[in-house]
């Protein structure tokens, strides 16, 4: 009998080790890589299991790299990537919608790509890294930033844009080589269901691999939690998952 109670113990033990290993999160940490002649830092999450891992870029709103884009950072790590949370603010996050933007005001554009593209550098880079396996992904200004990085960078292979502006010119379409997802609100007042119709036509013509949605009753950063105003929280769960299945099929 007592050998019988020992051996039960000892089996969850084990299985209690294994779940709370299992339960880890990923390993963050800031780090530093080259922006031309500048040093620039990201927040990097990084998957569990040794081998190449695809990748992700993470690209933060208006508001800068703070926590909300952090923990989204996170997410992408525990999907399995390499995640590299950009910071295009230089360690400034703005604590009002006016201090946001002024600071996406205040951000060059010349400064911002260089920026982008030393991130992806920095992710092809890296010995963990699966190159040909690079995404992008941002809100708001940073789904700007994501599409601009897919019409500059012919070898990023996948781009999600959520309610961030999209290239209006058929010649900046054409140069874009990397599959699209985009997550949409229909009431989004800056980001208008004409500007998206009108990304999404040009996408078609051109022959690019596009999947848009737009979601009835969401406006603007209708995927930001921390927005009471905003959050729509069953449209957010769904654009997570289509975000989760792209990347699936494009990076993995």
């Amino acid at each position: 009998m007592f050998r019988k109670i020992s051996f039960a113990i000892l089996t969850l033990s084990t299985l209690s080790v294994a779940l709370l290993l299992r339960a880890a999160p990923p390993k963050t940490e800031t780090i530093t890589y080259k922006s031309g002649n500048e040093n620039v830092s990201g927040y990097l999450a990084l998957p569990e299991g040794a081998g190449k891992h695809p990748a992700v870029i993470v690209i933060h709103d208006w508001l800068g790299l703070g926590e909300w884009t952090k923990a989204k950072t996170v997410e992408f790590a525990k999907q399995g990537y390499v995640a590299l949370g950009v910071d295009l603010y230089r360690g400034k996050v703005a604590g009002s919608p006016d201090e946001a933007h002024e600071l996406m005001r205040g951000l060059p554009d010349d400064r911002g790509m260089r920026d982008m593209e030393a991130a992806f550098a920095y992710l092809s880079s890296r010995p963990d890294v699966r190159a040909d396996k690079i995404g992008s992904v941002g809100w708001c200004m940073g789904g700007g930033w994501s599409i601009k990085l897919a019409v500059d960078q012919p070898k990023l292979a996948a781009c999600i844009v959520n309610y961030g502006p999209l290239p209006s010119d058929a010649a900046n379409v054409g140069k874009i080589k990397a599959s699209v997802l985009g997550n949409f609100g229909a009431e989004d007042r800056g980001i208008t269901v004409e500007s998206v119709k009108a990304f999404d036509s040009a996408m078609k013509a051109a022959g690019k691999t596009n999947d848009i949605k737009i979601y009835d009753g969401a406006g603007h950063a209708f995927e930001n939690s921390d927005s009471k105003e905003s959050y729509r929280p069953e449209a957010a769960a769904d654009a997570w998952e289509r975000m989760f299945a792209f990347f699936k099929k494009t990076l993995q």
